[in-house]
């Protein structure tokens, strides 16, 4: 391969997420004014720490842009510690901060980290790399259990948070590797008949998930407590029609929608901004899928086609469930819109994500541009 000068970034995956970044801003203070005036005196503090989180995440977002992505695969057994240190320490007492009944944040200084959220890409890195050296192990069922053991591992530290949703999340995009690394159908079987039989017990563990699911087979039932969420979505969003009530017009943000400025977001949008403009907001998020994939498909090596693959797969999953909750597609469960909800955690961890695809793509054009495969290519088209 012949040494070219590094190529540019993917200025439109760039430049649409900088988009998404400055709206989820925009919107989370919409969304949080009230509440933060209400319970903190101050009616910009979810937007400070949204700007927090953006400043934070740009910044990471450059660093790794700039850094070459293959060098990862070095550091895959440490980063996928981490995110298992990560996820052990929110049940250390002093460190762990409990929330809503739940124990998934560690306290700093400045703000809480989620550590489920930074372990779904680290999980995408380990498993990228892992897939991308043993690649032609990838069709044999033993050559997918280093991928389904890290995977569950991961998805059984964020159960007992607990936190289904992005258990949930964890579970489809390791299926979605499975996938892309080579597995088969009888693969998929075997892996999916446990995981699917494991929902159902998951449900009845936990009381609150039984009332979530029977809220959501009939919210009408109990529009005032269990199926309360759910009901109050489809206020908001039937309430902006086509083109909205108008940004900041709001009125279910005035604590009448739970959770308004983070899980529920989209419904927010979906009122003040109405049905196009929930509609231009999912075809950016399409935007930036797609760009993932195109740039996995020139990709100089596996690893880098896996990382690009699987990150455009996290984003559209979460994309996805989040959608699919604020629509009453799916039992209500807390899962933030990408790029948009009130999250410092999910903010930076996704803008980690996006530095990672940029950084494929820079030496992806430079292997297309360079190759021997490419200069082949080029000559069998002349003759």
């Amino acid at each position: 391969m012949v040494k070219s000068k590094k190529q540019s970034l993917d200025y439109v995956l760039t430049i649409v997420i900088l988009g998404l970044l400055a709206f989820g801003c925009i919107m989370v203070h919409s969304a949080g004014c009230y509440q933060s005036k209400l319970y903190y005196n101050n009616e910009y503090y979810f937007l400070y720490k949204q700007l927090l989180g953006v400043f934070l995440g740009v910044i990471a977002m450059l660093a790794l842009s700039f850094f070459d992505y293959r060098k990862l695969i070095k550091l895959r057994y440490v980063i996928f510690i981490v995110s298992i240190v990560l996820l052990i320490l929110v049940f250390v007492p002093g460190i762990g901060v409990e929330n809503y009944g739940a124990k998934r944040w560690i306290k700093f200084p400045l703000f809480t980290l989620q550590s489920s959220e930074i372990s779904k890409v680290g999980f995408v890195i380990f498993s990228s790399a892992y897939m991308a050296k043993h690649y032609e192990k990838m069709t044999t069922f033993k050559g997918l259990l280093p991928v389904l053991i890290s995977g569950g591992i991961i998805c059984f530290l964020i159960i007992l948070e607990p936190n289904m949703s992005i258990t949930m999340c964890v579970a489809i995009v390791m299926f979605c590797m499975l996938f892309i690394g080579g597995a088969r159908i009888k693969h998929f079987v075997c892996i999916g008949a446990p995981a699917l039989l494991a929902v159902p017990a998951l449900i009845i563990a936990e009381p609150y998930r039984m009332k979530r699911l029977l809220a959501f087979i009939n919210p009408w039932e109990s529009p005032l407590e269990e199926g309360y969420q759910l009901v109050q979505s489809y206020y908001s969003l039937g309430s902006g029609g086509v083109f909205g009530v108008g940004l900041f017009n709001s009125r279910q943000k005035y604590l009448f929608l739970p959770f308004a400025e983070s899980d529920f977001i989209l419904s927010i949008i979906g009122e003040e901004l109405g049905w196009l403009g929930c509609v231009i907001l999912i075809f950016a998020y399409v935007l930036v899928v797609s760009r993932a994939f195109k740039i996995a498909k020139n990709a100089s090596d596996r690893f880098g086609a896996y990382l690009a693959y699987g990150i455009g797969c996290l984003i559209s999953v979460q994309v996805i469930i989040n959608i699919a909750v604020v629509s009453g597609s799916i039992p209500p469960t807390g899962l933030p819109l990408p790029f948009i909800s009130s999250g410092t955690s999910s903010i930076i961890a996704f803008c980690c994500a996006i530095g990672i695809l940029n950084s494929v793509k820079r030496y992806g054009d430079e292997w297309v541009r360079t190759s021997f495969m490419y200069t082949y290519a080029r000559k069998t088209v002349k003759t």
